[in-house]
């Protein structure tokens, strides 16, 4: 008998207006399910704008009477800690363990049975969970920073453009490699290992504590050029406080959405290989 594995064949004609009503209909749907966790976004938005002070105290202190670090100055240091704090919970760096939880289980299974790539549906439904993360957890930090802080408005009208698709470019490199680390779960009995390896190095080597262009000229340029950390949190940043001319923010949009559809691609490959491992297994 013949194996069944979730790789389906690219949408073609009409198939990809049903294509992109489905992506719709899954993303409506994990928009739903995060909306009932009302309490939980509450406390998270309060603990977010908690920290945002402390953050931005730091910051400041770093910037001391010379009114400046790193290329940074003081309005443009507060717009980083307190945009950071909003996206922190819709970029999401831990706490998603869906895909490990399903493989342990058994229950991934049902997922290869579906006519939509496991990869597909799992990233519509963290598109629609970031989408609901945008109202309790991004508006209150963005709206609390100003009032006690002097930030950083853009003064080009490409730049909330821009950061709304930096943003997005995040989101999905962000779900990229929170997939490659759950689907560690095929091969490892135990993913704690690598999701604890996730959990230190991705809030550092983002920008999530503190610019990476505090580090030397050599380690933020290999960062920012030969890994996909910088999109998650630097980026964005950088582009909503106007942090160099237009064209290089630009530019850095660019590598993002070069590393999204690259972390996309390997995310198909690997579980392309996963099914492979499921069927020799006999599972």
């Amino acid at each position: 008998m013949g194996s069944v594995t979730a790789t389906v064949a690219p949408p073609t004609g009409s198939n990809v207006i049903l294509w992109f009503r489905t992506f719709g209909a899954i993303a409506g749907s994990g928009f739903r399910r995060y909306a009932t966790y009302r309490q939980a976004a509450l406390a998270g938005a309060v603990t977010n704008t908690v920290f945002g002070f402390l953050r931005c105290y730091v910051l400041l202190a770093v910037a001391g009477a010379a009114g400046s670090a790193a290329g940074y100055d003081r309005e443009q240091l507060a717009t980083f800690v307190w945009a950071g704090q909003g996206l922190l919970a819709v970029v999401l760096f831990w706490g998603w363990t869906d895909l490990a939880d399903r493989i342990r289980t058994g229950e991934v299974a049902s997922d290869l049975l579906r006519p939509v790539h496991p990869v597909t549906s799992y990233l519509a439904t963290d598109l629609g969970r970031a989408a609901w993360a945008c109202l309790p957890r991004l508006l209150p930090p963005l709206a609390v920073g100003p009032i006690f802080f002097d930030v950083h408005l853009p003064t080009r009208w490409p730049t909330v453009p821009l950061f709304a698709l930096s943003a997005l470019l995040a989101v999905v490199i962000s779900f990229g490699c929170r997939f490659l680390v759950n689907a560690t779960a095929y091969w490892l009995d135990d993913v704690r290992g690598p999701q604890i390896l996730w959990m230190l190095s991705s809030g550092v080597l983002a920008g999530l504590y503190f610019p990476l262009p505090f580090l030397p000229d050599g380690l933020y340029l290999a960062l920012q050029l030969a890994t996909p950390f910088p999109g998650l949190m630097q980026t964005p940043l950088d582009v909503l406080v106007e942090r160099g001319p237009g064209a290089a923010q630009a530019g850095l949009v660019a590598v993002q959405a070069g590393w999204a559809a690259a972390l996309l691609a390997l995310c198909r490959l690997v579980q392309r290989r996963a099914e492979r491992r499921l069927v020799v297994q006999g599972g």
